[in-house]
């Protein structure tokens, strides 16, 4: 009775307060049938009842969906049967995705233009294309290369994967301020294992590098017998070394000696003892060797070719011929012309290389230059005829070119009070040589000035030292030295002090490969000092006279001075 009664009560108070909020229905016309207040038509109050309802549900499921639109918590609203005719106005909310580029506008737009840019702590979380982790790490093309000079100055530069020898020389020929003679070159250094070789001009310097340890290096420096073979052929290649190898009776002609080498059809090769250091130890043997496009080889028994008697001692696709340059000592040499064949893989490991020693410099030359020529063949004539176009092509450029103006210039005379045209040729040329020993006497006293006021030093002492080929007092090993690592070609000279007599110089000479030593002597005559190379028969003023004499005269010496041994600072 008591649970009955109270869903009576609610009952009737959800009634009245539905009747409350609806307005009041209109009053039907009065009916003269039903005349007492007991007279009430249940079936009308019922519907009125229903139609209240739907109308309540109705209004509570807008106003929950105008709720969820301006960002409020939704209220549960009661189920609508699927027959209800308002199932259509329902509409559930969908998730929408908020882009992070989008908030990050719209943060840097309300930003105040005073307040500092903090950086976002987590950028992988709003922008994966930035993030390190997500996106792809993005690698540069450049290399650094650091490359050191003669007097162990160093200089850094910045290349590209893909760049050569030739271009880190003419680079750092540029950035140096030196003369470009198509004679430098990049040489690789290994100091731990007393090893250096020149890189040829087409091999790509980052390549070199990853294949050198920590403590190798590249030297700046100036090789001119790196094509001098291809000018003199003769002159590396003696007969007695060069044969065919199908036909070991008959001997290649020396007019096509070139051709057969640049020729992958051809089979030319190189044969001689040569001495081989045994592996593990420091003695070494004396083998008869051959050279050839698929190796370097040794007979096993005496100076026999048969295929059976030659066993492979070291391959040329996979590996560099070297110079050894820390002395015959050192490796109980039995000559001091030795040199080696290192595989590429083999970076500090002294027990994996080739140690090989000539007979002399001529011998050991060949040996070396044939290995190129046989590993690269036509690529290295390719190389020595790139400066040969680009010199033909830049020949109108190489002097300056004189004007129409220029060529009417005549040779005058200030010597009086007004000037005067010179017509005798010879009294211009004697006017010439007059002006340039009076310059070169200038230059003189104004060298000896800038020394020291207090120097006791004469003049023709002084006028040299600024000149590339003079190097002062170097000892005669360190002269060797400079010239066996610029290439021992025709005329490569230096001059230097001489260490027996300090008022005299020596002129350091090489002619076919080996190294000559001139002593330069003063001898004065009317009070004047005079420099003299044959006991005073030609003599000159100072050692930069003799020296242009000399490039353009043989005179007593075997040859004439060619090529300066110079030493560059970077």
């Amino acid at each position: 009775m008591r649970g009955c009664g109270g869903a009576v009560i609610v009952g009737s108070t959800f009634l009245n307060l539905t009747l409350l909020l609806l307005p009041p229905p209109p009053h039907p016309p009065p009916n003269p049938a039903a005349s007492t207040d007991d007279d009430v038509d249940l079936e009308q109050l019922v519907n009125d009842m229903n139609s209240s309802v739907e109308s309540v549900q109705s209004t509570q499921a807008d106003t929950a969906l105008l709720l969820n639109d301006g960002h409020a918590h939704r209220r549960h609203t009661p189920p609508v049967h699927p027959s209800s005719p308002n199932r259509e106005r329902l509409r559930h909310s969908q998730p929408m995705h908020i882009q992070a580029v989008r908030c990050l506008k719209e943060e840097h737009q309300l930003r105040p233009a005073s307040l500092p840019a903090i950086p976002n702590p987590f950028p992988e979380l709003c922008s994966p294309a930035g993030s390190p982790v997500l996106s792809p790490i993005q690698t540069s093309d450049s290399h650094i290369v650091k490359v050191w000079s003669e007097d162990g100055a160093g200089k850094v530069v910045e290349i590209p994967a893909d760049m050569t020898a030739r271009d880190v020389c003419q680079l750092l020929v540029y950035k140096s301020h030196c003369v470009d003679d198509n004679a430098w070159t990049l040489v690789e250094h290994h100091p731990n294992l007393g090893l250096e070789r020149c890189l040829e001009d087409h091999e790509l310097v980052v390549q070199v590098q990853a294949s050198m340890s920590s403590d190798s290096k590249f030297l700046f420096r100036k090789n001119y017998a790196k094509y001098e073979f291809f000018r003199n052929p003769l002159n590396f290649f003696p007969e007695h070394m060069v044969t065919w190898c199908h036909d070991s009776d008959g001997s290649i002609p020396q007019a096509q000696l070139l051709q057969n080498f640049l020729n992958s059809s051809s089979c030319p090769e190189i044969q001689g003892f040569l001495y081989v250091k045994e592996p593990g130890r420091k003695s070494w043997k004396k083998l008869y060797m051959l050279l050839r496009r698929s190796g370097l080889y040794y007979s096993s028994k005496g100076t026999s070719k048969e295929p059976r008697h030659l066993q492979l001692l070291s391959d040329l696709e996979d590996s560099n011929i070297f110079t050894i340059i820390t002395g015959r000592k050192l490796h109980n040499a039995p000559t001091d012309y030795q040199f080696c064949i290192k595989p590429n893989k083999v970076r500090s490991d002294c027990k994996e290389l080739k140690m090989l020693c000539a007979e002399d410099e001529q011998s050991r030359t060949c040996w070396m230059t044939a290995f190129r020529l046989l590993k690269f063949g036509i690529v290295l004539y390719h190389n020595y005829n790139v400066p040969q176009q680009r010199k033909s092509t830049n020949s109108s450029f190489s002097a300056p070119v004189r004007s129409v103006s220029e060529n009417s210039l005549v040779a005058m005379d200030f010597s009086g009070r007004t000037g005067r045209v010179i017509d005798n040729p010879v009294e211009a040329q004697s006017a010439a040589l007059e002006e340039g020993q009076t310059w070169r006497v200038s230059m003189r006293f104004t060298t000896q000035s800038v020394i020291h006021p207090f120097t006791h030093t004469h003049s023709h002492a002084v006028i040299h030292k600024t000149q590339v080929w003079f190097h002062g007092r170097i000892m005669r090993e360190e002269a060797h030295r400079m010239i066996i690592q610029q290439g021992q070609v025709d005329g490569l000279f230096l001059v230097r002090d001489s260490q027996s007599n300090p008022k005299a110089f020596v002129l350091t000479l090489c002619h076919h490969q080996k190294i000559k030593h001139f002593q330069i002597l003063p001898c004065e005559e009317d009070g004047q000092v005079f420099f003299s190379l044959d006991d005073g028969a030609t003599k000159f003023t100072d050692l930069i006279h003799l020296v242009d004499f000399y490039q353009l005269n043989r005179g007593v010496l075997p040859c004439k001075l060619k090529h300066p041994c110079t030493a560059v600072a970077l």
